[in-house]
């Protein structure tokens, strides 16, 4: 994931924003009643993007992708749409407690941009997405970097064409949704009254899109490790915002790791989950490497 790459990153304050205001008050208005639900995962379960994880002989990637995280991030169906076989094979391999989180294909978001075509196109996609039935977790839809609040009444359009019945979390890039206060209210707004996910991006060289702004009970975090020893310092901070935003009332984590050159992320998930238990309460299962579980990236 080159997205926000920098070549040093010891020179970046990796510092969490402070809350958006309106993310204490959303939270806060949340009933406290009900499980704390945790999903972490990688960006893809493929063997040459996940080194140091897979034993030898491993033949069905996912298969044992499953036995040691409880979701994916779904990076696959952002170039294509797969046949309905496909989606059955994934769901057949994977045991009843993983989800999937699929990103929404780029005809969609990057190709067309929203444009009028893309109804008929984000059908075929949920037609076969559906598939994956209980084991679907939140479809995120990520816009193209100049993608800017100008394409306003697309998104709105979209929005309200969306089928509730399958959650939904926008990736905003342009740095005019968030760095004009107006612009970025609307977007909020709009997000929040149609239950729809506003993911935060945690990377090095944008730091200006760390909106700190949640619109549904969800955190979808997408973090986006430096290949630097600091990674590590960066995964605790989450976990502290993570532990405050649970006592407010946040019931839904959605944590996917990435690396800007992918090297060791079950290690740094492995990381994450090991404190994450400890600190939250939650039950996961520590990602075995093939260092025998020490972590130590760099």
């Amino acid at each position: 994931m080159k997205f926000g790459k920098v070549d040093h990153p010891e020179l970046i304050d990796f510092t969490l924003p402070s809350n958006h205001l309106d993310t204490e008050v959303l939270l806060n208005s949340f009933n406290n009643d009900g499980p704390f639900n945790v999903f972490v995962g990688c960006a893809k379960w493929n063997r040459q993007d996940l080194k140091n994880f897979y034993p030898r002989g491993t033949k069905d990637e996912l298969g044992y992708y499953a036995t040691q995280f409880n979701a994916i991030e779904l990076n696959a169906t952002f170039y294509r749409i797969f046949p309905a076989e496909t989606y059955k094979k994934w769901y057949d391999k994977t045991p009843s407690d993983f989800k999937f989180f699929p990103k929404m294909t780029n005809e969609v978001s990057h190709l067309r941009r929203m444009n009028d075509k893309v109804y008929e196109i984000a059908d075929r996609y949920l037609e076969v997405t559906s598939i994956l039935k209980e084991k679907l977790g939140t479809i995120f839809l990520q816009m193209h970097n100049n993608f800017g609040p100008k394409n306003w009444d697309r998104v709105v359009r979209f929005v309200e064409y969306w089928p509730k019945e399958f959650p939904l979390a926008m990736e905003f890039r342009h740095t005019d949704w968030f760095n004009d206060e107006k612009v970025a209210a609307e977007l909020y707004h709009l997000l929040q009254e149609n239950n729809i996910t506003n993911v935060l991006v945690d990377t090095a060289g944008r730091r200006d899109i760390m909106h700190m702004r949640l619109t549904t009970n969800e955190a979808f975090v997408r973090y986006v490790g430096a290949n630097h020893k600091s990674d590590y310092d960066r995964l605790i901070d989450w976990i502290s915002k993570l532990e405050e935003w649970k006592r407010m009332g946040l019931k839904n984590v959605h944590f996917f790791v990435h690396q800007n050159m992918e090297l060791e992320s079950p290690l740094l998930s492995a990381y994450f989950i090991d404190n994450l238990n400890k600190k939250l309460g939650a039950d996961l299962i520590i990602p075995k490497t093939l260092d025998g579980g020490q972590m130590n990236l760099l």
